[in-house]
């Protein structure tokens, strides 16, 4: 059997709440800055005061002029200008010249959980107020969950493998996953992946409001993404996006491309239990977990630092850590010298739902390339409460508060979506 091709990253693009490119969110995310707010938009206004939840992860201050011709951008739902943004910066990043590629080798394959859901909020309304007439001709190519991969391959020429996953909070895994599949079987060697996300509308935060999923914490908001705390109440919606250039590691040198990791295992398992809660034994997410060492060829103590989905609601944290512990054992174990590290950035971005695990990637990245973990911020008191208010602890390191040096080899990124989809990715220093 011909050996498979390795698969490298040589180029990082992101616009999120934490920054409005990759090495800025890489830096906020260092620093355990937290880029969460109280919510602004007029779409929010009509029902003011009625909010449960006033606060969110948007993204800020970000102009989609600066990386999108401005008649152009107005045709894009808010989502796909993100997701168009961080393709464009990671492709300026990698320093490849599209143009000089054959472009049915390469290709683009992204996640977004819920896709143009700002089009489809403003097309109900429009609808009500002015009636069928009055819609705009660009409704549905603005709202298609398909409509960041389609634009970013229309924009560089791409005719290569496309597609969108669309598996609720694990579609950036997943497509992933499938890019390095792709490739692995010779169909292209460059593929943009990563994921986008633009839910932090009036739906949504209703929506998962009313099915108790959010943090109610209003009086502090940086303070209430808290994963793996006793007294998580909820995660925090947030949106944002990021992309990254994957090339066969052949290609990449032949063009002498800065390399700066190289994804070495991928694997998606279902827990077949619930359509929005997980398997609280964890077994679904840990057959990912141990399908991604087998994948990458690797054992349990090769894994460094895991980056946790850690979304900071109460039976998610609680899941995740057992299955962390079932398939890892003493190597993550606190209590018996463990040396794996485990933390959520979500802590500091929030949930961004199928963009999550691209955003997360970039803190995998600079974790084998420059030995720094970063931290699970808000994090008091680890472990999970009961009703009596008794705290049972998690016997895991989860790098409180603040980033850690560490030098690993490989790294583990876990997403968990709704439906009970799990994905794993294991990515390594590259030599």
């Amino acid at each position: 059997m011909p050996e498979l091709p390795r698969i490298v990253i040589t180029g990082m693009g992101a616009i999120t709440n934490l920054g409005h490119t990759a090495g800025a969110t890489w830096e906020a995310m260092r620093a355990g800055r937290s880029g969460i707010s109280v919510i602004e938009g007029d779409d929010f206004k009509p029902w003011a005061g009625q909010w449960e939840v006033t606060f969110g992860g948007q993204v800020k201050g970000w102009d989609p002029g600066t990386v999108i011709e401005f008649r152009e951008a107005k045709r894009l739902d808010r989502f796909t200008q993100l997701g168009v943004g961080a393709g464009i910066e990671a492709v300026a990043h990698s320093g490849i010249d599209l143009t000089k590629e054959d472009p049915e080798l390469c290709g683009v394959i992204l996640g977004a959980g819920i896709g143009g859901i700002r089009t489809i909020e403003e097309g109900a309304n429009t609808l009500v107020a002015k009636g069928p007439s009055r819609l705009s001709p660009f409704t549905v190519p603005r709202l298609m969950p398909n409509a960041a991969a389609g634009n970013l391959a229309i924009r560089f020429g791409l005719k290569g493998p496309s597609s969108t996953h669309a598996t609720a909070c694990a579609s950036s895994g997943h497509a992933l996953g499938d890019a390095v599949h792709t490739m692995r079987r010779g169909e292209a060697n460059i593929m943009l992946v990563g994921g986008a996300e633009a839910a932090v509308t009036p739906i949504c935060l209703s929506s998962f409001g009313v099915m108790k999923a959010l943090s109610t914490r209003n009086d502090d908001p940086q303070r209430a993404s808290r994963p793996f705390d006793a007294d998580r109440d909820g995660f925090v919606l947030a949106e944002g996006a990021a992309v990254f250039v994957l090339e066969t590691e052949e290609h990449a040198k032949r063009r002498g491309a800065a390399i700066y990791a190289e994804v070495v295992g991928v694997a998606n398992s279902t827990d077949a239990y619930h359509i929005t809660a997980p398997d609280p034994t964890g077994s679904g997410a840990g057959r990912a977990m141990r399908w991604a060492l087998r994948d990458a060829h690797l054992n349990t103590a090769d894994i460094g630092y895991i980056n946790a989905h850690g979304t900071s609601t109460p039976l998610g944290d609680k899941a995740e850590v057992e299955a962390s512990l079932a398939v890892f054992g003493d190597h993550v174990r606190a209590s018996r010298g463990g040396t794996c590290l485990i933390s959520s950035t979500k802590s500091m971005h929030g949930h961004c739902l199928g963009a999550s695990g691209a955003i997360e990637m970039i803190a995998c990245i600079h974790a084998v390339r420059d030995g720094i973990i970063a931290p699970t911020i808000n994090l008091q008191t680890p472990g999970t409460r009961d009703e009596h208010g008794h705290v049972t602890p998690f016997d895991v390191d989860l790098v409180a508060n603040h980033s850690r040096e560490r030098r690993v080899k490989y790294v583990m990124n876990n997403t968990f979506g709704f439906g009970g989809h799990n994905c794993s990715i294991i990515i390594g220093r590259y030599q």
